[in-house]
């Protein structure tokens, strides 16, 4: 059931998501749930929170394409019951992977990518934490927009910059994104390619830059994990 709508922007909302059937989502963190709107229709929405609140989750949509889902998320309200198959995906971080990890996301695509970091920094913090770890001693987030506004959750990243000495963020708005994410690989790749991990999500033409500008400064193809967001 929902229980909170927020406007991020005009185009970019979110949405809480309360569970009663099961009370609690296990999942982890960079995965997503599946609405149907019909025998043969149905959208996907990455989780923008973290598993550390499973009694509640919350969607973050960019409902700017205008279509059927972005209709439905527009009129999502309090008390309205939500069904919803998942989770589903594995666009998720791997804690065994001792490499250095880049996130590369463009405009929505943040949503798994700051469940992700969330989840690292709860983690870290959390005594308590069945899956406590360190935060990556050495990470990097470049944050691609067509303009500022669409950097929905800079403030969140700064904030995380501050609290974590190791954690670089790159947010980029209105230039070339190659050149972004080249400026963020020099330094880690080509003499340290085997020990860098990238994680990418957002349109397809996003994920083939992302994936030329690190292969041919000697990453690895497997080592670039990627989640398509459109086209």
């Amino acid at each position: 059931m929902v229980t909170a709508t927020r406007t991020l922007t005009p185009d970019i909302l979110e949405a809480d998501l309360r569970m009663e059937d099961p009370p609690a989502l296990a999942f982890t963190a960079g995965q997503w749930i599946s609405v149907p709107f019909g025998p043969k229709t149905v959208r996907a929405y990455s989780i923008a929170s973290t598993p550390r609140t499973p009694s509640t989750i919350t969607l973050s949509v960019d409902v700017a394409p205008g279509g059927i889902g972005s209709v439905w998320f527009r009129e999502l309200a309090p008390g309205l019951p939500v069904s919803f198959k998942g989770p589903l995906g594995g666009f998720v971080f791997d804690r065994a992977d001792a490499r250095r990890p880049l996130f590369i996301a463009e405009e929505i695509g943040i949503v798994p990518i700051r469940a992700m970091l969330l989840d690292l920094d709860e983690a870290a913090g959390d005594p308590g934490a069945v899956t406590r770890g360190a935060f990556p001693a050495q990470a990097t987030l470049v944050y691609w927009a067509r303009d500022a506004g669409w950097l929905v959750y800079d403030e969140a990243f700064q904030a995380l910059a501050g609290r974590r000495a190791g954690f670089r963020y790159r947010p980029v708005a209105g230039t070339s994104l190659a050149d972004a994410i080249a400026s963020a690989a020099t330094g880690l790749a080509p003499a340290s390619s085997r020990d860098l991990v990238a994680y990418v999500a957002g349109g397809a033409a996003t994920i083939a830059t992302a994936r030329e500008v690190l292969m041919a400064r000697g990453l690895d193809r497997k080592s670039i994990k990627w989640e398509k967001f459109y086209g």
